[in-house]
């Protein structure tokens, strides 16, 4: 089995990404577990998470690596930042903002086995309510509302440390169904441009339809 470091804490094991397993034994999302000389890894599946899928699309650089401190919003159930909290390992932390309670009951056992993952059940529209998370060296966004592009710019304000790293997953169909995509895509980025200077884009197809990935670098 041949496995390649990819970028810090990312790894490819036989084609496969794949991170180093924080919590060794325990699944998150049914992924498969590999041991490779005397460590644990876990298959990280593109199709479930968007920054798996922008690395498959050719992301140059990850700024998420061991020992930074992540503010995700949109965190779900788990999977990516599940993924988020193995690259950083226990000096970063992963700051895990969810407005859904369901969701919530999954985060919390995942935070259990992971002291590096905090969540926060929160609205992402209200910063002030989880202000005392600080400054932060990365800022993680995919949350599905039409004022998606308001929210990060609120959030980076806040918490981004200066010249820090946003993530954005922007969701044409959640913004405007009636436009199309690149139209949508073209309006959000000039919102953005005050606020931010563009690193990197692509599409996130075929891993997900509709989807812009932004890497910015706060001004």
């Amino acid at each position: 089995m041949g496995i390649v470091k990819l970028f810090d804490g990312i790894y490819s094991i036989d084609g496969r990404l794949a991170t180093e397993n924080l919590a060794p034994g325990m699944r998150v999302y049914g992924e498969k577990l590999h041991r490779i000389d005397g460590k644990e890894y876990r298959e990280w599946d593109p199709y479930r998470s968007k920054l798996a899928g922008a690395i498959r699309r050719g992301l140059k650089e990850v700024a998420i690596k061991p020992g930074t401190d992540v503010l995700y919003l949109g965190a779900s159930t788990g999977t990516t930042p599940s993924h988020v909290s193995d690259i950083i390992g226990s000096e970063g932390t992963v700051f895990c903002v969810e407005i859904s309670p369901q969701s919530m009951k999954q985060l919390l056992p995942l935070s259990e086995k992971r002291e590096n993952l905090v969540p926060i059940l929160g609205d992402a529209r209200k910063p002030d309510d989880y202000k005392d998370v600080g400054k932060v060296d990365v800022l993680y966004q995919d949350v599905a509302q039409p004022d998606q592009d308001d929210i990060i710019i609120m959030n980076a304000k806040k918490f981004l440390k200066k010249g820090g790293i946003a993530m954005f997953c922007i969701k044409s169909q959640s913004i405007d169904v009636l436009r199309s995509p690149a139209d949508v895509f073209a309006q959000v980025k000039a919102k953005l441009e005050p606020h931010f200077e563009f690193v990197q884009e692509m599409a996130l197809e075929p891993f997900d339809k509709d989807h812009l990935f932004l890497v910015m670098r706060g001004r």
